[in-house]
């Protein structure tokens, strides 16, 4: 039978485990971590690091410590002394005075707390030591014990596979930002070289009439001054693609808007949007949301053929819902192997699942397909 302090244990690492399992971010997931391990450990003070591969830290999250104090103590520590050595190593180390330890290198920032009671435990994965948990000055004025290491070994356990998945996600993401812009390129680069390519074309016309003294050359140069602003229309409208309105400044549905009148224009498609009272969501949130009705409306206009799409933000229940939908060919949600071929799915997925929210995709061959996205407020 599970003592008091064990079950306590036992339950705060089962809350962390599962509250990881859920974060895509690695800062969360830091500061999730840096939290527990001073809760298990019944530290005064811990801290995380990351090292940078150049002598010190990417990140560096602490628990137990002011923002004031943190800012007293100034810019980030490098990896040397105890910091250092917790890295250099997989074995974990415990003692009750860490100014005894021969790499403790005998001072502080001015701000700085002394320290003695110190438990370090290296984060190992695959690759070897991606980071290390410190905690110091044990709250009961003791030491750390043997049942505290073992406690911290076991989260640390877990830290490297959440900071790995984490990682995962986030490099997945930025390989998706840089699918889009290339595609977006390729969109440049296709369409407006074919509208100044009939500037070109048009242009050439009107010399000839010209040289030629023909009539007809008035007609060619108000086709080429329609060409080029046309060919300046495209270019503003893939431009605004590849740098977006600030979500935070603008807020998500002006920025909706303004993405569905560039689309109005670009593809010729009838696209209905109606905003009613959306609850306000923080900018990263809103940033998500705007992702998905993008590949929504991606997905409607390149590849369903959809001659119209009606796009929604509103409130329903205090919920956040966005939906997009279109009279395309459609498509069997259900057939095997589609989220392989149909990535833009899995990705509309996995950023409802981490708001919180819920994505729905309704559709069959021949008659449309709808996305509805909820998000709590």
């Amino acid at each position: 039978m599970l003592s008091g302090r064990d079950s306590t244990a036992f339950r705060t690492l089962s809350d962390v485990v599962l509250a990881l399992a859920a974060q895509r971010e690695v800062e969360p997931v830091l500061q999730q971590l840096v939290h527990a391990a001073r809760e298990l450990g019944g530290a005064r003070y811990s801290a995380l690091g990351v090292p940078d591969g150049d002598g010190g830290f990417a990140r560096f999250i602490t628990s137990g410590m002011s923002d004031e104090l943190i800012a007293a103590m100034g810019p980030l520590p490098r990896t040397h002394g105890m910091l250092g050595a917790m890295l250099d190593t997989r074995d974990p180390y415990r003692t009750a005075d860490i100014h005894d330890h021969p790499r403790f290198r005998g001072w502080w920032p001015s701000a700085h707390p002394d320290m003695r009671s110190f438990l370090g435990v290296p984060i190992v994965a695959r690759g070897g030591v991606i980071g290390a948990l410190y905690l110091t000055d044990k709250e009961d004025g003791g030491g750390f014990t043997e049942e505290d290491e073992r406690l911290i070994v076991l989260l640390a356990a877990h830290a490297a596979i959440a900071i790995e998945n984490a990682r995962l996600h986030e490099r997945a993401r930025e390989l998706n930002i840089v699918e889009e812009r290339n595609r977006l390129a390729r969109e440049l680069h296709d369409s407006v070289t074919q509208q100044l390519f009939g500037v070109v074309l048009a242009a050439e016309s009107a010399g000839e009439l010209l040289a030629r003294g023909e009539a007809g050359a008035g007609a060619e140069v108000e086709r080429v001054q329609g060409l080029a602003r046309a060919a300046m229309e495209e270019l503003r409208s893939v431009v605004f693609e590849l740098r977006p309105a600030s979500l935070e400044a603008d807020g998500l549905a002006r920025v909706l808007r303004k993405h569905v009148d560039v689309l109005r224009r670009v593809s010729g498609r009838e696209i209905g949007l109606v905003v009613g009272t959306p609850p306000p969501l923080a900018a990263g949130a809103s940033g998500e949301v705007f992702r998905i009705a993008q590949e929504a409306l991606q997905n409607a206009l390149r590849h369903a053929g959809a001659e119209r799409v009606d796009v929604r933000l509103d409130d329903e229940g205090g919920r956040l819902v966005l939906t997009v939908a279109d009279d395309g060919r459609g498509f069997d949600p259900a057939r095997a192997g589609l989220r392989g071929r149909r990535l833009g799915l899995t990705s509309m997925e996995e950023r409802a699942d981490a708001l919180g929210g819920r994505l729905e995709v309704v559709s069959a061959p021949g008659a449309g397909t709808t996305v509805r996205l909820e998000v709590p407020g």
